[in-house]
């Protein structure tokens, strides 16, 4: 019966497991794909911006094509009749031919200027991607650095009064109460990036539960109930990581428009300055 437990809530944590990753994957790849829609906006707006002008530009010039085909188009009220009557094509409609090749030559530098925006965009992009990469290799070569133990508070034993380590958690959970209070945003997109790294921060907290239940159940010498109460903690935590998965969601769909002028703001930050009331 001990070993049909050990083997039930082996299986039972390594599909907490799976789900946990699957869901952490989930938030990390909407969190990835929001932070590069968010470090290439300036890029597409700008690109976007580019290729209005050059279609404003390429539509002037048809203007002025059609204005000089209609003052050339006067003559060929004279010449297209002669022309006519003479054979000579060359003399025939010259104003049609004149907006013809105007537009055909606007036309195609339009192309060419487009064409060498969308271009200047994907290496902007590609630069941008290549320097978020390497910030993430760089990140993750600090993450896997080896790095020595923390010393914990020494504690005394009452029988002996020997100083042992300990793993003293509701010290590292004060700092972090004491951070909290503490905490002076500079702007709300900082609560922001806050609110999406929760879901993180709290299966991280519930890490500390999941092994400390199979190291009670394997390892320390306390009884099983002991590991279930860690395990039941656990399961408490990883709820509230799925309400935390909420949060960031939600805090952008209350928020959709203060976003927006941050993220995509109009003609430039320093414009969309113009509605900070």
């Amino acid at each position: 019966m001990g070993k049909a437990a050990g083997r039930i809530s082996a299986a039972k944590s390594a599909a907490v497991d799976r789900s946990r990753k699957a869901r952490d994957q989930r938030t990390a790849d909407t969190v990835a794909s929001q932070r590069d829609a968010v470090r290439k906006a300036p890029l597409r707006k700008a690109a976007r911006k580019a290729l209005r002008r050059s279609t404003a530009r390429f539509q002037g010039r048809r203007l002025l094509a059609a204005l000089l085909a209609g003052a050339l188009g006067l003559v060929g009220m004279v010449t297209t009749p002669l022309g006519r009557k003479l054979g000579w094509a060359w003399l025939m409609y010259p104003g049609r031919r004149l907006y013809a090749r105007l537009t055909r030559t606007a036309e195609e530098r339009r192309d060419q200027r487009d064409e060498a925006i969308v271009a200047a965009l994907g290496e902007a992009e590609a630069a941008s991607d290549a320097e978020a990469a390497e910030e993430n290799d760089q990140i993750s070569d600090m993450a896997e650095r080896p790095v020595g133990p923390t010393p914990a508070a020494p504690t005394t034993t009452p029988d002996e009064g020997e100083n042992v380590s300990g793993f003293r958690f509701e010290e590292h959970a004060a700092e972090m109460e004491t951070a909290a209070q503490q905490y002076d945003p500079e702007n709300a997109m900082e609560i922001l990036a806050m609110v999406e790294g929760l879901p993180a921060a709290l299966t991280s907290v519930a890490n500390v539960m999941q092994v400390l239940a199979e190291r009670a159940d394997s390892e320390f010498p306390l009884e099983k109930p002991v590991a279930d109460g860690f395990n039941d903690i656990f399961g408490a935590l990883m709820a509230a990581v799925a309400v935390a998965e909420d949060m960031g969601p939600l805090f952008r769909q209350a928020h959709e428009q203060d976003i927006a002028r941050h993220e995509d703001p109009r003609n430039g930050a320093e414009a969309e300055k113009g509605w900070n009331v």
